[in-house]
């Protein structure tokens, strides 16, 4: 049992890795064994978390550096920076991502296209770039993994006024799949998870405010919010031998939200 959820030696690139999901799943791959490439626009930012994880796991685990996805030219200097450091890479971890709010009749139009550039295009041009890497480190037996970032407004009507956000998601489940069917001959497996509310910089209004953050545990059919431990462990199981034979999946990871009539 050991082995099969071992997931240590490989090399993970997580996207977004320096704050919310994204830095709890570079927070767990590095405990897991795993040496982990963390990417935002926000360079120093990724460079200090790195520094606090490789404190904490107490090996130089991590490295960070910027990127900007929403550019040709940065998904460019992204597959140069990735590769300047490894010639393979066993895990892709698409987490980037952006979100924009304003009623109905308001919505900019800015708003809608800034979104689906980086949670959509950003998303497929990184992945594309980046399957030289994900190839040379694939084999029947153990595949490489990529796992995209969705939510459970990806597959749930629920706008609240971050509409280019909710189709966005919905677009990344749809992609995941269709990637899935396509790259399943190059041994690459391809799944999404879809989280509900987790304590994030985008759900920060929410859970930061007491009373917003009990009405949202109150919605939750398991009562709590998502938390460190069920990222790990979606991401130990999703990318060892455990779950190998997976592709195409959009796991939900939301306390049965998406599960509620």
């Amino acid at each position: 049992m050991t082995d099969l959820f071992d997931i240590s030696g490989k090399t993970a690139l997580v996207t977004g890795g320096a704050s919310g999901i994204g830095l709890m799943a570079s927070k767990a791959l590095a405990a897991a064994g795993c040496d982990v490439l963390i990417a935002s626009r926000k360079g120093a930012v990724c460079e200090g978390a790195a520094a606090a994880i490789n404190k904490e796991v107490g090996r130089e685990a991590v490295h960070g550096f910027a990127v900007d996805l929403a550019s040709e030219e940065g998904v460019a200097a992204a597959l140069a920076a990735v590769s300047a450091r490894t010639d393979r890479l066993d895990i892709l971890m698409n987490n980037a991502g952006a979100t924009w709010g304003a009623p109905i009749g308001e919505f900019p139009r800015a708003g809608w296209d800034k979104i689906m550039n980086v949670n959509v295009t950003g998303v497929f041009m990184l992945t594309q770039a980046l399957l030289p890497l994900l190839e040379a480190a694939a084999s029947g037996d153990n595949p490489a993994r990529i796992v995209n970032v969705g939510s459970i407004v990806g597959s749930r009507p629920i706008g609240n006024n971050a509409y280019s956000y909710a189709a966005s998601k919905a677009a990344v489940h749809h992609l995941t799949k269709v990637l899935a069917n396509e790259l399943a001959a190059r041994h690459i497996t391809v799944n999404a998870i879809a989280p509900g509310p987790f304590p994030s910089r985008m759900m920060a209004f929410v859970t930061e405010n007491e009373e917003l953050a009990a009405l949202a545990r109150a919605d939750v059919p398991l009562g709590r919010l998502g938390e460190p431990s069920d990222i790990a462990g979606a991401l130990q199981f999703l990318c060892s031998k455990a779950g190998a034979f997976v592709s195409g999946a959009i796991l939900p990871l939301d306390g049965g939200l998406s599960a509620k009539p």
